[in-house]
C-alpha cells in the first residue's frame, strides 16, 4: 500500500498532526517528571523501530529496478517530446 505525498497536506492530515502536537504538549506537561527519567532509554528503543521502518523492503531488489526501469523510460520519454516540441 503506496502512501501518497500530498496526504498529510489536506485538512485531514493536518488535523492529525494539531491532536498529536497537542497530546504530546499535554503528556509532557503532566507527566514530564515520570517520562523526563526514562528519556534515553526511549531514544535508544526508538532507534531499532526507525530502522526497521526506514530499511522496509530494502531486500526487495525487484522493487529497486522496476523504479529505475520507470526512470529511464521517462527520461527517454522527455526527451522525445522536448525533440518534438523544438520542431
Amino acid at each position: 500500500m503506496a502512501i501518497k505525498a500530498g496526504n498529510w497536506k489536506g485538512l485531514h492530515g493536518l488535523t492529525v498532526v494539531i491532536l498529536v502536537v497537542a497530546a504530546l504538549y499535554f503528556l509532557l506537561v503532566e507527566h514530564g517528571s515520570h517520562l523526563l527519567p526514562y528519556l534515553p532509554y526511549l531514544i535508544l528503543l526508538l532507534c531499532p523501530l526507525m530502522h526497521v521502518f526506514m530499511h522496509k523492503g530494502h531486500h526487495q531488489d525487484h522493487t529497486h529496478r522496476d523504479a529505475e526501469d520507470a526512470y529511464r523510460r521517462g527520461v527517454e520519454e522527455g526527451k522525445k517530446q522536448s525533440a518534438h516540441s523544438k520542431q
